[in-house]
């Protein structure tokens, strides 16, 4: 006895097909709404081309201060060498000296010297801070009158 399975058919729904009414859009919102596209897309393309502007001036700045940070930090190791090597150098001397009379007379003389190298090392390190803050400033300073005059 074989048993034929049941089949179910579903009924077929379709949607009601309605017939929309064709509107005609006037002629001066077109104009209208082509216009605002036109200058979305102009005021896009100011954006745009000012972020990418504003990216490299960022990357230009940046890489100088960088520099000038790296020149102005190895500035600062040389000093700090050749203060130690002076001071060292001061040492060896105070332990050969003979009389109390030669200890202050090397103290003296160090101390001098000490004072007029500090002097120097302190204008180097200041006319180049000046100098990369100067360079630092300079191209964002271009940078932004650039950005500025394109995005107006």
């Amino acid at each position: 006895m074989s048993v034929e399975p049941l089949k179910f058919e579903l009924p077929k729904f379709e949607f009601p097909k309605f017939d929309l009414p064709k509107l005609e859009v006037p002629a001066a919102f077109r104009d209208l709404a082509e216009k605002s596209i036109a200058q979305a897309k102009t005021g896009y393309e100011k954006m745009k081309s000012a972020a990418e502007e504003t990216t490299t001036v960022l990357e230009d700045t940046y890489a100088k201060a960088s520099k000038g940070t790296t020149e102005y930090n190895l500035k600062l190791i040389e000093a700090a060498r050749i203060n130690t090597n002076a001071a060292f150098d001061f040492a060896t001397e105070l332990f050969n000296a003979k009389s109390l009379s030669d200890v202050v007379e090397l103290s003296t003389a160090h101390l001098r010297k000490q004072v007029e190298a500090v002097t120097a090392q302190t204008k180097e390190l200041t006319s180049l801070a000046q100098k990369v803050a100067s360079e630092t400033a300079e191209p964002i300073k271009e940078g932004v009158g650039k950005v500025f005059k394109q995005a107006a």
